[in-house]
């Protein structure tokens, strides 16, 4: 039982920058491994990154390599995704999810929050 908000979505001009947020509830995301995900119109949802736990692994999609940077601060229950440099193909609805384990590989997260836009104009 893990809710999972995101907010920091909204417009922004090619090679700005937005910080995402995920709050989560409850004590248990320290304990658990989180991700982001974006799904850009008529695609389909694929991972934007990952973390770990402890912060300690972390995934970035090839796309986003060297832009973005996921991060987690515990003690909030909170996880984060810098993007800069965007660019208008990084417009998506981006949404964060987490499962129980110290760390995943796989896509079948078992919270999922409800999805924040992002929009890069050019």
């Amino acid at each position: 039982q893990v809710q999972l908000v995101e907010s920091g979505g909204g417009l922004v001009q090619a090679g700005g920058s937005l910080r995402l947020s995920c709050a989560a509830s409850g004590r248990a995301f320290s304990r658990s491994a989180m991700a982001w995900y974006r799904q850009a119109p008529g695609k389909e949802r694929a991972i934007v990154a990952r973390i770990s736990s402890g912060g300690g692994s972390k995934y970035y999609a090839d796309s986003v390599k060297g832009r973005f940077t996921i991060s987690r601060d515990n003690a909030k229950s909170t996880g984060y995704l810098q993007m800069n440099s965007l660019k208008p193909e990084d417009t998506a609805v981006y949404y964060c999810a987490a499962i129980p384990r110290s760390d995943y590989y796989g896509n079948e997260y078992d919270y999922w929050g409800q999805g924040t836009q992002v929009t890069v104009s050019s």
